[in-house]
């Protein structure tokens, strides 16, 4: 356990604040309901210094049994932009915030944005206990189980935004939160939804991750911020799920802890790996910045001598979009380490979200970590020290190496941090730059060829990647910032493409049989649309809206990914790295590209016929018409082909041969006859 997690059951504590006179006070009440809501019962307590640590006993607060407190830190504030006044900042290590009680606001400079929300604990038989504002206690989190959880190189993962729209009565989108209880609709039959009742494929007795197959599941940043329902990406209080996404509709006070704990276990019990998104580069509205700016957070800016400033590869320097940089690389004499108790030389930004990373493996049982804006973070370092912490402390609760994963993202995609093993993989943003271009018929504009488009493409292994598990593809994510970059389905229509609907499921083809861990952006599976602007500025992610699944040609496209998804994560041809292209054919203004999966003359082998052209075979539908494939596989004894997009055998006579249509997709599989 983390040594101060064990401080905090019997006391306030404070560490890493900056020295100052005097110093800093617990301000403690309790929640009273009203317009606005106040803190009644309120006391004042100095803290006392204990080593590198401040703190104050609970048993000396005069707290009564059983009761629910609000409380803040009262320091004098560091932040560069302030005037140094005394301000009420939130527990930066809290496990609970309540933002419907936020700290007085101060006089300028300082403005609403300075106003921290209260965090929250219980005091109950002379401990000070973890729990929703509410009272709600919580216990963590049930890890999946060994034979439950697929391992990296089967995985299918889908990444949720926690922003949702639905079409109102005008016919215009209406954008709310997706809360932990309406993730769990989509997991669960016996769920039914919160802020989105109503919607068909979240109603009790469907569950749309199970129909869709996939097997694990990321949220977007999850960890608490001051946003709702926009960009995710600004977090602020590191210890503590979302505010918002545990206040679903119909809730007296948010229930983030318990919701979270639920709904993880939910995707446990159907084999769902739990990934959470973590956001390190930059803290927005984060209370170290007023209690200690100096140690733990820089202004690059302000500061462009200062080596913290620049981002790691060489790509300018780092940007807080809106919030403040964390400071990797200052080393602080004799600071006092959150996680193991000790006092000695260390980096504190490192070892404050090593201790938020042991919070959330230890209570949500995480089964993997993604990491924003890798070179943002500055220091790789520091990353691979949170991926090694990571892993040993996975394999000590007794998890499987290959069931738990951390992968970076940058779009420059840096191959340095996998083959120096700073990270076990990273996104593969050239996936996406070149699937768009081969669904347009284009070569990529790196790219000497559209062969090697399409080569590079499906084997990860041509752009100097090992292995497929060190890869996560992707045709699209909420990164849906300009040309380029949005909805699978807008691109297209952006690009003079009307009939959408063979070239995605074309692309989803490409994605489910290239080499690598596929990854779906909710929504992208049935060709879900803008409801939000994605010009620059600002950046923005799309909120997704289930209502669409339910129009006939988005069905059809939701279930042709359903069989690919379920197709990848059970096959053994798809587990493996072996590829190879057994069939080019450019002539006649064709783009016709084969690629086999497998081990040759396995019994498990995938062939992928791919046209990325408008070319047809003439008379397609007429008994004599075909499309011969060159090289095709020999068929083993007690096997047969079938094309699993439509899941039909394929007649002996037929293999190699079947006729082929504009912007389609085959997937041919040896199974058993």
């Amino acid at each position: 356990m983390v040594h101060l997690f064990k401080l905090k059951r019997s006391a306030f504590v404070l560490c890493g604040a900056a020295d100052s006179e005097p110093g800093p006070h617990l301000v403690i009440g309790q929640f009273k309901p009203g317009n606005p809501p106040e803190l009644v019962n309120r006391k004042r307590f100095a803290l006392q210094r204990d080593g590198q640590l401040w703190r104050i006993d609970a048993a000396d607060c005069g707290l009564a049994d059983g009761q629910i407190y609000h409380y803040w830190f009262e320091v004098t504030d560091t932040s560069p932009t302030r005037d140094g006044a005394r301000i009420l900042c939130t527990d930066p290590t809290a496990f609970t915030v309540d933002w419907r009680l936020s700290a007085p606001r101060l006089p300028a400079p300082y403005r609403s944005d300075d106003q921290d929300p209260a965090a929250v604990i219980k005091f109950e038989r002379g401990e000070l206990l973890p729990c929703d504002p509410g009272g709600e206690a919580f216990m963590p989190a049930r890890p999946i189980a060994a034979d439950k959880a697929a391992p990296n190189n089967r995985m299918v993962i889908y990444e949720l935004p926690t922003a949702w729209s639905r079409i109102n009565l005008h016919l215009d989108p209406e954008i709310g939160v997706g809360t932990f209880r309406d993730v769990m609709a989509l997991v669960d039959t016996d769920v039914d939804a919160a802020n989105f009742s109503g919607l068909a494929a979240l109603q009790v007795g469907r569950s749309h991750l199970a129909e869709l197959g996939i097997n694990a599941l990321e949220l977007l940043p999850i960890a608490d911020s001051f946003v709702d329902r926009e960009w995710g990406y600004a977090t602020s209080n590191y210890f503590a799920p979302d505010h918002d996404l545990g206040f679903p509709a119909g809730n007296a006070s948010p229930t983030a802890n318990t919701d979270l704990v639920a709904l993880v276990n939910r995707c446990h019990e159907h084999g769902i790996r739990f990934f959470i998104d973590a956001v390190m580069a930059f803290a927005t509205r984060a209370a170290m910045e007023n209690i200690n700016f100096p140690d733990f957070h820089i202004d690059a800016d302000a500061d462009p001598a200062d080596p913290d400033a620049y981002q790691s590869s060489d790509q300018g320097r780092r940007q807080g979009f809106g919030g403040k940089l964390w400071r990797y690389g200052h080393l602080l004499r004799q600071s006092y380490d959150p996680v193991s108790g000790k006092v000695g030389d260390y980096f504190p930004a490192r070892q404050f979200m090593q201790a938020y990373l042991l919070r959330w493996m230890a209570d949500f049982a995480i089964d993997g970590v993604r990491l924003d804006s890798v070179n943002n973070v500055a220091n790789w370092d520091f990353v691979e020290q949170f991926k090694d912490l990571a892993r040993e402390t996975w394999l000590a609760n007794q998890g499987r190496d290959d069931r738990f994963l951390v992968v970076g993202e940058e779009l420059s995609v840096p191959l340095e941090l996998v083959s120096q093993n700073r990270l076990d993989g990273l996104w593969n943003e050239e996936f996406k730059r070149m699937l768009r271009s081969a669904i347009l018929g284009r070569n990529s504009e790196k790219e000497p060829s559209f062969e090697w488009t399409v080569r590079k493409l499906i084997d990860c292994r041509n752009l100097g990647f090992r292995d497929g598990a060190q890869v996560i593809n992707y045709v699209g994510t909420h990164d849906t910032e300009g040309y380029r970059n949005e909805r699978l389905f807008n691109f297209l229509l952006n690009n003079g493409i009307v009939f959408t609907e063979q070239r995605i499921k074309l692309a989803f083809a490409c994605l489910f049989t290239a080499v690598g861990i596929p990854m779906i952006f909710a929504g992208d599976e049935f060709a879900d649309q803008h409801d939000l602007s994605v010009s620059h500025p600002p950046k923005q992610l799309d909120a997704v809206n289930y209502e669409r699944l339910e129009q006939p040609f988005r069905r059809r496209i939701f279930e042709y990914v359903a069989r690919l998804v379920k197709f990848r994560t059970q096959y053994d041809a798809l587990a493996v790295n072996d590829t190879e292209f057994i069939h080019v054919d450019f002539n006649d203004g064709k783009r016709v590209l084969c690629w086999r999966r497998g081990l040759a003359g396995s019994g498990a082998q995938v062939v992928v016929v791919a046209n990325f052209s408008d070319f047809a075979t003439a008379n397609a539908f007429s008994e004599s018409a075909e499309y011969r494939v060159n090289n095709w596989p020999a068929t083993p004894d007690g096997k047969k082909w079938r094309e699993i997009t439509q899941m039909r055998d394929v007649p002996p006579t037929w293999i190699g041969r079947e006729p082929i249509f504009p912007w389609e997709a085959k997937v041919y599989a040896l199974v058993d006859a």
